[in-house]
């Protein structure tokens, strides 16, 4: 059915959900899992300062990411390919989809709303508007949201001291 599934990932708790899909489509149907991590350059493109390490931080934070990704499809027995790629997410996901012949995109959503979707956009959203492949989205389960708030408590609590 597949012989090319794509799963890119920004390394949240929604995307890890959507992985447990990706490699249970890729092992049913035999397909090379290709991961790909993409460091958005208009995150780094509005520093004044710094955009070096910026830049630098989420290269290593893209490659430990597909290195899970990788461990975890291999611990599977599924062919793997991973990518870290610098540019704009939809525009990057898309030009590797065509690219490397990819026939399914796997994604995570975060599943926001209102203002917040309106705010934050959805890398997620325009990649389905935009591909020419199905794209499987996958909704982050309450549980996963609730960890990934407490994360970001604790996270901020703690560099609040």
């Amino acid at each position: 059915m597949y012989d090319e599934i794509l799963f890119p990932s920004d390394g949240s708790p929604a995307a890890a959900e959507a992985l447990d899909h990706a490699l249970a489509l890729a092992e049913r149907c035999g397909a090379r899992l290709h991961a790909l991590y993409v460091v958005n350059q208009s995150a780094i493109a509005g520093l004044r300062s710094g955009s070096e390490l910026v830049a630098a931080a989420l290269e290593r934070e893209g490659t430990e990411t597909v290195e899970r990704i990788e461990r975890a499809a291999t611990d599977r027995g599924v062919d793997v390919a991973t990518a870290v790629l610098t540019g704009t997410p939809v525009e990057t996901i898309l030009d590797y989809v065509a690219d490397e012949g990819i026939e399914l995109v796997v994604m995570g959503t975060h599943g926001r709303t209102g203002v917040d979707r309106y705010l934050l956009g959805s890398v997620t959203e325009r990649v389905v508007r935009g591909s020419d492949v199905s794209v499987l989205v996958v909704r982050e389960s309450d549980d996963a949201a609730e960890a990934d708030v407490e994360t970001e408590t604790t996270s901020s609590e703690t560099a609040d001291v």
